[in-house]
């Protein structure tokens, strides 16, 4: 049964954060600890696991990253200006923090990391997965798709026996749909840029998540999603501010 949940909690990622409070955060149990989830907006993302933070796609427009504890490990989905934001990388950034970054991203940030489409690594002891992120059916006037096959990534990150999926911003491509044993996925729901509820609940019913974030919805009525994943048994939608 589906279960939509709606956690509105004021809270602060450390002491260092006292200016971004307002933030929602989850928390799930693994195999080696609580996972905490910082939403932050869009396709903005926080997770600490283990005393280390990792941060994926950090943007300024979102928050004002230079309140928030240094990072652990970056990632970042593709170049667009929603998903890399160097200055937000630099705030972020002390000795040591790793920054991994996909193929349209090499030589934006200095030292980074780049991970193809495909690509497996272990950085800062977090098992990382590159998964292809790309548009199939939306395209722009002269036919160019909004996010061309491998440019972009999305990550499979793994914290204890949790898998988590950010897609970045993609469809419901069939490297999404061959993923398997994803506990947590965020999937990206606004149009024309990435996908319909429709391809959404799709892209769910062939995986199978066990939780499903949408995130860097816009305008869509996440209501939609809900309603087309009734019935699907073991998955459950939670919606948060992640416009």
């Amino acid at each position: 049964m589906i279960r939509m949940s709606a956690l509105f909690c004021m809270a602060s990622l450390g002491a260092a954060s006292a200016g971004a409070q307002g933030f929602e955060r989850d928390t799930i149990e693994t195999s080696e600890g609580a996972l905490e989830i910082t939403f932050v907006g869009h396709g903005s993302v926080i997770f600490s696991h283990g005393g280390r933070l990792v941060y994926v796609d950090p943007v300024m427009r979102e928050t004002d990253y230079r309140q928030l504890p240094d990072a652990d490990l970056i990632l970042v989905t593709h170049r667009h200006g929603d998903h890399l934001d160097t200055a937000a990388i630099a705030a972020l950034t002390k000795p040591g923090t790793a920054v991994v970054v996909a193929p349209d991203c090499a030589g934006a940030v200095d030292g980074a990391i780049v991970m193809k489409n495909g690509d497996r690594r272990t950085v800062q002891e977090i098992a990382i997965e590159a998964v292809p992120a790309y548009n199939i059916e939306h395209k722009r006037e002269g036919g160019q798709p909004y996010h061309p096959k491998g440019d972009g990534n999305g990550y499979v990150i793994t914290f204890g026996d949790t898998r988590v999926y950010v897609a970045g911003d993609t469809e419901n491509t069939p490297e999404m749909k061959a993923l398997r044993d994803i506990d947590v996925a965020f999937l990206p729901m606004n149009l024309p840029y990435t996908m319909t509820p429709a391809m959404v609940a799709d892209a769910a019913r062939a995986f199978h998540p066990r939780i499903l974030y949408p995130y860097h919805y816009g305008n869509t009525d996440v209501s939609e999603l809900v309603a087309l994943l009734l019935g699907a048994t073991g998955l459950e939608v939670r919606i948060r501010r992640m416009p």
